[in-house]
């Protein structure tokens, strides 16, 4: 996509994810879903 404003042009490019990317995108959901229930479990107890 192309804006263009006064003088000054913009131009913004989807990116392309790499694979090793995605995998890293999912350990860090995953981590964060298991800290997630981690503080959940423990504040269950209370």
């Amino acid at each position: 996509m192309t804006l263009h404003l006064l003088f000054i042009t913009v131009t913004i490019q989807r990116r392309k994810w790499t694979v090793a990317e995605i995998e890293r995108e999912r350990m860090i959901k995953q981590v964060e879903e298991e800290i997630m229930d981690r503080k959940c479990s423990i504040y269950q107890r209370f």
